[in-house]
């Protein structure tokens, strides 16, 4: 994995984020057309949703970060880290649809194929073995990623994700024995306990859980 280079591009994106203000602007004007499930706080709602879109591209080398070294301990590395690449894929050469954009608000668009990939594949992986692959539920965080982005061209990058994942995952991939072994490692203590080592993980969007609290209480 080259997270050193994932960290490198997210820091070039917040320079030009500095300089050109891009992604404030693009937010300031979906303020007014934001998704009713959406609350925000009544104060410093445009600084909310920086924040937001800062720490969910911020966690996309973490989570990559984490993963690989929780795989390699807990003896799972060749069950995640296909996944793990592609990922780290669509940040260094993004889809065709995604050519050309840069600074934090290309970012975003990059940093929601990442997480909506690890979404998909958690979810074949619970609909086959009854367990996530990852278990790092970023579902509330997709969804406000994806009004954020706004359709149509969230659906484009939500139909890149379900070809990457078809052409890695297919009904045949959950019949091999490693995957079979898989299952059995998934309720092992050292798993377990490696995944134990990273609880704040979905912590680190913060702004997520404040925006799901505020969402339950309206």
């Amino acid at each position: 994995m080259n997270t050193p280079a994932l960290r490198e591009l997210i820091q070039r994106a917040h320079r030009h984020e500095a300089s050109n203000q891009q992604l404030s602007a693009q937010l300031s004007a979906q303020l007014e057309r934001l998704h009713p499930a959406i609350r925000l706080p009544s104060t410093d709602t445009l600084g909310v949703l920086n924040r937001f879109v800062s720490a969910y591209i911020e966690q996309v080398p973490d989570v990559l970060d984490a993963a690989q070294q929780v795989a390699r301990e807990a003896g799972i590395e060749a069950q995640i880290k296909p996944v793990l690449k592609i990922a780290e894929q669509f940040f260094m050469q993004p889809p065709a649809l995604l050519t050309g954009l840069e600074g934090l608000d290309s970012l975003l668009d990059e940093a929601y194929l990442a997480h909506r990939l690890v979404e998909e594949v958690n979810d074949r992986y619970i609909a086959h073995l009854g367990q996530p692959l990852i278990p790092l539920d970023t579902t509330v965080a997709n969804l406000i990623a994806h009004q954020l982005i706004g359709e149509p061209f969230a659906n484009q990058l939500d139909e890149a994700v379900h070809h990457a994942v078809n052409g890695m995952l297919d009904e045949a991939s959950f019949d091999q024995a490693s995957v079979r072994a898989y299952r059995e490692r998934l309720s092992d203590p050292h798993t377990e306990a490696a995944w134990k080592r990273w609880p704040c993980l979905s912590g680190q969007l913060g702004v997520e859980l404040q925006l799901d609290e505020a969402r339950a209480a309206g």
